[in-house]
């Protein structure tokens, strides 16, 4: 597989060291794609005050690594990145990044879309929101798992 790696960290990522590190020493570069999530203030109706992630270390990197593999059979991709936060995070906080480099920008949209569908629904992460009305554990949307399918794959979620 070309260039592709994955970080699970509790710190912020500085978006354009990121964008730089990705693209360095690859004249055959044409597009590079990225998605940023943050934090948001609201979640199904209700305020959002922070959030925190959990995971488990080493499976989590093993299975995003698994689809960033997919992603590159798919696409004509020359390399990916993804870092995802995890801890406690305030709201407008960074969580995830995906950068994708290609020769075309149709490659790299479509696989930095594919890849953040598969984060979205299947990385082994557990989200819990701070609201006003106490904490709550925030389950995969069935947006979210439809968009999982447009790719071809089950959610393995129960919703």
């Amino acid at each position: 597989m070309p260039a592709a790696s994955v970080s699970i960290q509790t710190g912020d990522f500085d978006v354009a060291a990121e964008i730089a590190a990705l693209r360095r020493d690859d004249p055959g570069v044409g597009a590079v794609c990225s998605f940023i999530g943050t934090v948001r203030d609201r979640n199904d109706g209700s305020a959002v005050r922070a959030m925190e992630l959990e995971h488990y270390p080493g499976m989590t990197e093993k299975a995003i690594e698994g689809m960033m593999a997919e992603a590159f059979r798919r696409f004509d991709i020359r390399a990916a990145r993804v870092i995802h936060r995890v801890g406690a995070l305030a709201v407008q906080d960074q969580i995830v990044l995906v950068i994708v480099s290609s020769a075309h920008r149709g490659q790299s949209f479509q696989a930095c879309e594919f890849l953040m569908d598969y984060l979205k629904t299947q990385a082994p992460f557990w989200k819990k929101e701070s609201t006003p009305e106490g904490e709550r554990w925030v389950d995969a949307r069935v947006a979210d798992d439809a968009a999982l399918a447009r790719w071809g794959i089950a959610s393995q979620n129960n919703s």
